[in-house]
């Protein structure tokens, strides 16, 4: 006899929830969207013409989603703004928003859309997550009225947030998080009054999501990982790369190692705005990534995570940061130390001068220690030892401890710390460490042409970054990027004028 519709739905999402529990992996898929944006306006489009332009994104999205879920995919990440896009202000991104409930109303929006009003962004996913068998990850923006009775309602009498929702695979939604650390561009939108720690359990471990520019602070994204211990972090983002140590691929991938968790990062896809790079992370390196900035496609990514990295065989030791560094005997400050600037910081640099040997750089109490054997070294190429102990505040200000081993653009060392792509010199060995005052230290290598290097690296549970592969692909740097969370709210240091 056939089955009837529901029936037969229960009965495959029965198998799909079956075959996650048999085992201690999931099939994780993330897809980079080339967003279909709107025209800049100031002023509100009809509702019809909003609702035209996001089902154009969501059908792309639909097509991606299908094939992951084709490919097995237990769960899929789409960028934030990756339905209406970022060209808003507060009034015109009204039309395109929804009120989206706590996932505590038990709400299935494809089988009861009218429940809470007219929701049909919200419809959509939830049918694309129901029909496909697949936990679906997407960013709109939500609404909530408010009057005089709530000091903090704004002018117009209604909050307005990016959020993030996940719809299981019946279509339920099971998450609904706002955004807390808001871009400084994003004036559209309203903080939280609170920060959201916001988690789900599946069959295939527990999940916590936070978006963006959220990753550099300690509320929510620390506090998921080191309090609600999540296995796995789901991040939308629309992140523009800086190099060289915020590439999308480059952070993402270091932040997954540093805190021993899988990240699953899907990004918008923009390269007039330099944004491109999504992928899946867990603490022993990346599993796929992607950068691309030759074309417009938009990508999807499917690869297979531990259900419980911190439990699989393969995730890395923990780590004592500042261990070796300590042993390491502070020299005198040398005359051959300068200054530079990377992105609005002033790091202290000193050149590798010779093909190999041992330099030591400070500022303030952080001491970065760099031990090195170059393939080779060029005429035509020069490489620096930096570090930086301060607070960053140009986009936001959080406090960073950093040891870097990079590529200058050029011979001249008025360049170091300038944006370098491309290199020649490969390294038969390195090995970085500093005398840290955070446990939270994020490694990167990054070879020639923005390339991660997966399985060629290592942390030493001393804190020591060395490489595994001999002689290296080509170097563009080599970085701790430390984050000390406590420092957050000092005042910052002066700058010299030639600085700022």
């Amino acid at each position: 006899m056939l089955l009837s519709q529901p029936l037969l739905h229960a009965g495959v999402f029965a198998l799909a929830v079956l075959q996650a529990l048999a085992s201690d992996t999931f099939i994780a898929a993330v897809y980079e969207h080339a967003v279909i944006l709107p025209d800049p306006t100031d002023k509100p489009v009809s509702p019809d013409d909003a609702l035209a332009l996001m089902n154009k994104n969501m059908d792309v999205l639909e097509g991606a989603i299908k094939e992951a879920a084709q490919q097995g995919a237990h769960i899929i990440v789409t960028p934030e703004d990756g339905i209406y896009g970022w060209q808003f202000t507060r009034e015109s991104i009204y039309p395109y928003l929804e009120d989206i409930p706590a996932p505590v109303v038990n709400w299935i929006p494809c089988t009861d859309p009218s429940r809470f009003g007219p929701a049909p962004v919200q419809e959509r996913l939830s049918c694309m997550a129901r029909n496909n068998s697949i936990y679906v990850v997407a960013n709109i923006g939500d609404k909530k009225p408010c009057n005089s009775s709530d000091p903090g309602c704004p002018s117009d009498g209604r909050y307005q947030y990016n959020t993030d929702v996940v719809f299981d695979p019946e279509g339920k939604l099971v998450a609904r998080y706002h955004k807390y650390n808001l871009f400084t561009t994003e004036t559209q939108f309203n903080y939280p009054k609170e920060p959201e720690a916001v988690t789900f359990e599946t069959p295939f471990g527990k999940f916590g999501i936070f978006t963006c520019f959220d990753i550099l602070f300690h509320e929510p994204a620390v506090v998921l990982v080191s309090k609600m211990q999540v296995d796995t972090v789901l991040f939308p983002t629309a992140w523009m790369n800086v190099l060289p140590f915020l590439t999308a691929v480059e952070f993402h991938s270091a932040w997954a190692m540093g805190m021993r968790v899988n990240l699953l990062a899907a990004n918008t896809h923009k390269t007039s705005l330099a944004m491109t790079g999504s992928g899946i992370y867990a603490p022993d390196g990346a599993r796929t990534y992607s950068y691309n900035m030759k074309t417009e496609d938009g990508h999807l990514l499917i690869a297979e995570l531990d259900a419980h990295p911190c439990l699989s065989p393969a995730s890395p030791p923990a780590v004592s940061w500042s261990s070796y560094a300590l042993s390491v005997k502070r020299l005198s400050q040398d005359d051959r130390d300068f200054k530079g600037i990377i992105f609005h910081d002033q790091f202290t640099f000193t050149e590798l001068t010779k093909p190999g040997g041992n330099l030591t750089v400070c500022q303030k109490d952080l001491c970065c220690h760099l031990s090195y054997k170059m393939a080779g070294k060029r005429d035509d190429e020069v490489y620096v030892l930096g570090a930086f102990d301060g607070l960053h505040v140009v986009e936001g200000q959080y406090y960073l401890q950093i040891c870097t081993l990079l590529k200058c653009k050029s011979t001249d060392l008025d360049t170091c710390g300038q944006p370098v792509e491309t290199a020649e010199t490969e390294f038969e060995m390195f090995s970085l460490s500093g005398t840290f005052g955070t446990n939270y230290v994020f490694p990167e290598v990054l070879y020639s042409g923005v390339q991660l290097a997966p399985g060629e690296f290592e942390v030493l549970n001393d804190g020591r970054l060395i490489n595994k592969t001999k002689p290296t692909k080509p170097v563009v740097t080599v970085t701790l990027f430390g984050r000390w969370y406590e420092n957050d709210h000092l005042k910052q240091d002066p700058q010299p004028a030639a600085f700022l």
